[in-house]
């Protein structure tokens, strides 16, 4: 993908003109984590420190504490003001898993492609819809990749190219009104040339139906999920554009309900062994024979 086309100023000040109220509009989001979780249980992995990227409050956090009693947590956001009403929330965390300082999330305002954590440095990275947000997957790919040990595991999901296609099929005045998403298919080849081995990817369609546009423009505005595109129209939209658009969403009506569509993509992958040192060298691996 080229560079340029999310306004990154934007996606910042959405998700910090919501920080405070995320938890009203962010059930789809909880959805899919949980249905993340439920991945981790074919997963071998005892992690001594997890960093979840675009962990926004850290809703993420307690679930995986639970399961990763012993870990130490790490929260990457690029909104201070996400990870300050996180830490409002923190005192009631600790009351309701019984945790002590050690259970205390380290969160970093920090952009995923450019991470302040050292190489090898964690055994598992989180990533919950993060991914759409950025112009290219590949530098935040690639820098996953850098502060993973050997053996780590990058688990993520993402939406798809599907995503909210009745939204952008009603509107014919040139201007974006989605993100762009990443397709299935080319996700697993970046998570091979950043060098992550075995990449398993599958997707799911979740439809969410309404009962008119402006309660799904409500739920879109209170999850931060506005379209951030630089291609966006920066003013107002006209009244005949707005009704040329409810006119064609109400085409779509099935059953008494207006369809929006959300194409998730889940993916995990694993940091294998270097085949090569920094400067080109090949390494040759040998098993010895082991003495009778």
């Amino acid at each position: 993908m080229s560079a340029g086309f999310v306004d990154r100023q934007q996606v910042g000040r959405r998700f910090s003109r919501i920080a405070a109220s995320y938890g009203e509009g962010d059930f789809l989001a909880r959805e899919i984590d949980s249905r993340m979780l439920e991945r981790l249980d074919y997963v071998n992995l005892q992690p001594k420190r997890v960093v979840d990227l675009g962990c926004s409050r850290g809703g993420s956090f307690p679930a995986l504490n639970a399961r990763y009693p012993e870990a130490e947590w790490v929260g990457v956001d690029l909104s201070p003001a996400m990870l300050a009403a996180g830490r409002s929330q923190r005192a009631g965390w600790q009351r309701w898993w019984g945790l002590g300082r050690k259970g205390e999330p380290l969160r970093l305002a920090a952009d995923a492609a450019n991470l302040p954590l050292a190489s090898r440095s964690t055994a598992l990275i989180w990533s919950n819809l993060l991914l759409h947000w950025l112009d290219d997957p590949i530098p935040a790919l690639a820098e996953a990749h850098r502060i993973l040990e050997v053996g780590g595991l990058l688990m993520f999901s993402t939406l798809g190219p599907d995503t909210l296609k009745e939204l952008r099929s009603t509107f014919s005045d040139g201007y974006a009104h989605t993100q762009r998403f990443a397709d299935m298919h080319d996700l697993g080849d970046m998570l091979v040339g950043c060098g992550f081995a075995d990449p398993v990817m599958d997707m799911e369609v979740v439809t969410l139906t309404y009962d008119d546009l402006d309660t799904l423009f409500a739920d879109l505005r209170a999850a931060g999920s506005m379209c951030a595109m630089k291609a966006r129209r920066h003013g107002l939209t006209g009244r005949q554009t707005w009704a040329a658009a409810r006119a064609a969403y109400e085409g779509l009506r099935r059953d008494g309900k207006l369809p929006a569509t959300f194409e998730v993509i889940y993916g995990h992958a694993w940091k294998a062994a270097p085949k090569q040192t920094p400067d080109g060298r090949a390494i040759v691996r040998f098993d010895l024979p082991r003495k009778g």
